[in-house]
């Protein structure tokens, strides 16, 4: 079963592993390490892929199941850094649909958005004007890709720019498995003061072909709450701190009605340390490094470091 959803899907976590074959994580560590062992898989942070090194992109069905709590909580809390009158972009993702489902309700929002399944989210919603970019048809994320799409977004300027990927790392930044999804959230990030990725655990310290966004151009990062087991998501977050990336991190045990969750109720760990960035970041409950200065930027990493021995 093990080796079937990770055929199937790419990537899988471990936390997924262990709901779906109903056992515990150590359990399925166990048998991810003999699985490994014969060469058929590799452990990855957190989750297990298939051998090779760079993990293959899944299709949208597979990866509508993957971490779905996670991607819940996280949208959550991006929600929270939409403001009422922005005009924002949104790339393709099945993060960035549960994000669009929460901004529905934002009075003057302007989306500008290369995915059918984030303007399938927002077309009921009366006070929020979706803006889609040109291009082909991309059926595997329902995303459109191509130059038409890439051409539709020259000469256009928002606040913010959500996106997610396949994968993130400290050193290469957001990457994803495809060419041309790639070269489109490229494009998406040039018409952007600031860029925040959405991207569950799972994803941190996953190497993909193609980069979209380099660690420096990353203004902030909203995740999900590794698992204490995972000693390698947990040392790539602070990696990603200390090049100057806000993260904000969300509970993923909270209700599961999403956007019906008070912003308050939400597990919150904001890092503000100094580093090049795009513009300048805002939004509730962040501390601005420039304020904080270099004191200030150790207790912050000594408050983080205490929150995780909890």
């Amino acid at each position: 079963m093990i080796l079937e959803m990770v055929r199937a899907n790419g990537a899988v976590s471990l936390r997924e592993l262990a709901r779906v074959v109903q056992t515990s994580e150590v359990t399925v560590r166990r048998d991810v390490r003999a699985l490994e062992a014969e060469g058929l898989l590799d452990r990855r942070h957190g989750g297990a892929v298939l051998p090779g090194g760079f993990t293959r992109e899944s299709g949208f069905p597979q990866k509508s199941h993957l971490a779905t709590a996670e991607k819940t909580a996280i949208a959550d809390l991006a929600a929270n850094f939409v403001e009422e009158g922005e005009a924002i972009v949104v790339g393709a993702g099945t993060t960035t649909q549960e994000l669009a489902r929460r901004l529905a309700r934002v009075p003057g929002l302007t989306v500008v958005t290369n995915s059918l399944l984030v303007a399938q989210a927002l077309a009921h919603a009366n006070r929020v004007e979706v803006v889609m970019t040109g291009g082909t048809l991309r059926g595997s994320n329902y995303a459109l890709v191509g130059s038409g799409a890439e051409q539709s977004l020259q000469g256009l300027r928002v606040s913010r720019a959500f996106l997610s990927g396949s994968g993130l790392t400290a050193e290469r930044g957001l990457s994803t498995s495809n060419m041309l999804s790639a070269s489109v959230d490229r494009a998406l990030v040039q018409a952007a003061s600031e860029v925040v990725v959405l991207a569950d655990h799972t994803k941190l310290g996953t190497d993909t072909m193609f980069q979209t966004v380099p660690t420096d151009v990353i203004t902030r990062l909203v995740t999900d709450d590794p698992p204490a087991h995972d000693d390698r998501a947990q040392t790539e977050l602070q990696a990603l701190a200390d090049q100057g990336v806000q993260i904000a991190v969300a509970g993923a045990s909270g209700n599961p009605g999403g956007d019906e969750v008070p912003a308050r109720r939400q597990q919150r760990r904001d890092v503000a340390l100094p580093g090049p960035r795009r513009g300048a970041p805002s939004g509730p409950g962040l501390r601005n490094a420039g304020v904080l200065g270099e004191a200030g930027a150790e207790r912050e990493r000594a408050r983080v470091a205490d929150l995780r021995r909890r």
